[in-house]
């Protein structure tokens, strides 16, 4: 029996970035010879062992053959006559196709090092197209390593490009389209996932809505970038730099989808298009298991958005309208992340990115002051039904106060 370190922690460990993550290669073992040495089997598909002190995993050594569309359809061999290089070659990129073995001798059968020397990701071989979510790990990876020049290969993108030609995209499992957009949305660059996706076609199978907002003017008086889909991608971008929170970052990727249904004729203004983006978000979360913190915040933001970039224009009991409409009130910490999301919305646009949002200063101070308003004392000196808009006068009047004074 020999074990291997394999792909991305060797790949990371050349890099010299931080590796997270070990994974490791059996060759020449049985499932019982693991299990008799303590390993716990956890693998369905195939036989994936934990290691009984480090809990890290432990894969047999294997080979795979398709046998039907989409992500599931394979079968394989994991007999301990595999080898180490045959286990390689059915890894997605050179840049992953990397082991080392105990001794810290490198495998590399394909080409992996030349290619991060070239800051290339490369398919290992045409059975690429075999698997659907190598699209997505493309986009991902080109995203995740863009600040260290890689690119995606051009033959490897255009394998890609053939893979939505032929249907394969459409067989991607949402669970997987989702685990590989939520995992590029917390990594560096996010916005390049998403450009990737539609260089190769594959945006409009995976997110359909968003694809939808490219070639959709906007007014050029507001957004000098025009084009709806470019905004979207700037927004994404902007939202990087001011949250970590996959929330905020997925709300900038849907906060216009309204805007990609617009009537023609009333191009290119978008009237109504918060209420639209609503009914096209709750859509892609049925389609795809996006996390409900995801999906709320999203909602939040696509409808009011635009109240709070007016907010120095609103009435008093308009802003306290708003932050009751986004529960601002019950969950403080997302209506923080509403509000970094709308000032990545009104910084994501051409000319404007690095300009001051006092929108947002101005409604936390509102919502200071309407959040010390004392409603249980509010509560015990009125009947039950006048308490709520007892309490509504008492924080718009809180708002009026400060408003004014500042």
């Amino acid at each position: 029996m020999q074990v291997y370190l394999v792909g991305g922690a060797v790949r990371d460990e050349q890099l010299g970035v931080p590796v997270t993550e070990r994974d490791w290669c059996v060759v020449g073992a049985s499932p019982d010879e693991l299990v008799n040495d303590g390993y716990r089997q956890v693998g369905k598909d195939f036989p994936v062992f934990l290691h009984p002190e480090s809990g890290e995993e432990y894969a047999l050594a294997r080979t795979e053959r398709k046998t039907a569309a989409g992500y599931h359809g394979f079968a394989f061999d994991t007999s301990p006559h595999v080898t180490i290089e045959e286990d390689l070659g059915r890894r997605d990129f050179t840049i992953n196709a990397l082991a080392r073995d105990a001794d810290g001798k490198l495998i590399d059968p394909f080409g992996g090092m030349r290619d991060m020397e070239k800051r290339l990701i490369r398919h290992v071989s045409d059975a690429f197209v075999e698997d659907p979510v190598r699209i997505l790990r493309a986009a991902k990876f080109a995203a995740r390593f863009a600040d260290l020049g890689f690119r995606i290969a051009p033959k490897t993108r255009d394998l890609m490009r053939q893979m939505v030609a032929d249907g394969e995209a459409d067989a991607l499992v949402p669970d997987r389209a989702w685990k590989e957009t939520e995992t590029a949305l917390a990594g560096p660059n996010p916005r390049l996932y998403f450009e990737a996706l539609r260089a190769c076609r594959a945006l409009q199978v995976v997110f359909p809505e968003v694809d939808a907002l490219f070639g959709v003017p906007q007014p050029a008086r507001w957004h000098p970038e025009i084009d709806a889909g470019l905004h979207t991608m700037m927004v994404i971008e902007q939202s990087e730099t001011l949250s970590d929170a996959v929330e905020v970052r997925f709300a900038a990727l849907v906060h216009d989808l309204g805007k990609g249904a617009t009537n023609p004729t009333d191009l290119p203004s978008h009237p109504g298009h918060e209420k639209r983006g609503n009914t096209l978000i709750r859509k892609m979360a049925e389609r795809l298991p996006v996390p409900r913190a995801c999906r709320d915040l999203g909602l939040i933001v696509a409808e009011f958005h635009t109240h709070c970039h007016r907010a120095l224009e609103l009435k008093d009991a308009t802003v306290v309208k708003v932050l009751e409409k986004t529960d601002a009130f019950r969950r403080p910490e997302r209506f923080e992340k509403f509000l970094l999301a709308c000032e990545a919305d009104a910084r994501g646009r051409t000319g404007l990115e690095n300009r001051r949002y006092e929108q947002a200063a101005h409604l936390r101070t509102a919502f200071a002051a309407a959040s010390a308003v004392d409603a249980a004392s509010i509560a015990n000196s009125n009947e039950e039904s006048q308490i709520p808009e007892a309490i509504r006068k008492a924080r718009v009047q809180a708002v009026s106060q400060v408003r004014r004074a500042n």
